[in-house]
């Protein structure tokens, strides 16, 4: 029964942690609060698109506007904006942004206006950076997210049994590190070549964050099982978990790869 607590324990910081990486991180979705005659209006600008399926953004169909708009520019520098006219379906306004090369970024705000041109709502002040990427393998990507969710799981847990003292940590721990080689240093690099070009463009050949924050998570992670080798260390396990936790709360893609429209290469950091 006290494993049992362990290991739910542990799914449930897994899954907190996974939804707070996911929802600070620079590719989910920008949340905006529109006023529009005195009634809220919520709507999202997608910041994250395939170069396969390009970029649709769409906004809910409302009475509150007649018209709407996408205005956007090639980021970063110091571009002249565009504006794009969206459609109205049956549910929504949308527009198709023009696809750009991996790791590309455009800079784009939504316009509504009333049916004479009337500027209701413009988020001018609060952007959306949308960056694209390479189509990834579902057969390599599933696999990826797996591991890397099952490697912050077994990590968890190892760390609660250390603590606790309940069932074999230094097992956990070897099979924590297995996880880390196979979801980070073997599928990772490979679904960064697929997405961006580069398949490592961490520490010494960049400055890549996520590559950064794997490679310190990795190295902590060997530490703990060659200290565990011989005899139990429980310390170990815990700040190998504890340095896991703290760089799982760093935003994933974040300073990430860019492509540069000046020197048309990509760069990292």
């Amino acid at each position: 029964m006290k494993k049992v607590i362990i290991w739910v324990a542990a799914l449930v910081i897994t899954l907190s942690a996974a939804i707070y990486q996911r929802a600070t991180g620079p590719t989910y979705p920008l949340k905006l609060d529109a006023e529009l005659a005195g009634k809220d209006f919520d709507f999202k600008l997608t910041r994250s698109a395939s170069i396969g399926e390009g970029c649709t953004v769409e906004i809910p169909k409302s009475d509150l506007f007649d018209k709407a708009e996408i205005v956007y520019r090639k980021y970063p520098g110091n571009f002249d904006f565009d504006t794009l006219k969206m459609q109205l379906s049956a549910e929504n306004w949308q527009v198709q942004l023009p696809v750009q090369p991996a790791a590309a970024k455009l800079e784009y705000y939504a316009v509504l206006k009333n049916e004479d041109d009337k500027v209701l709502y413009q988020n001018m002040q609060n952007t959306a950076v949308v960056r694209f990427k390479g189509d990834v393998p579902k057969y390599i990507l599933v696999p990826h997210v797996i591991a890397m969710f099952l490697a912050m799981l077994f990590s968890t847990a190892a760390a609660l049994m250390a603590i606790f003292k309940i069932g074999n940590f230094r097992r956990i721990a070897f099979i924590t590190l297995g996880l880390l080689v196979l979801g980070g240093l073997i599928l990772g690099p490979i679904v960064q070549y697929y997405a961006f070009g580069d398949a490592w463009t961490g520490w010494p050949v960049g400055q890549d964050l996520t590559d950064n924050k794997l490679l310190i998570t990795v190295l902590a992670w060997i530490g703990a099982v060659l200290l565990n080798y011989k005899k139990p260390r429980k310390w170990a396990v815990i700040v190998a978990a504890i340095v896991l936790l703290a760089v799982y709360s760093i935003p994933h893609s974040a300073r990430g790869s860019e492509y540069n429209y000046d020197t048309g290469e990509v760069q990292t950091g």
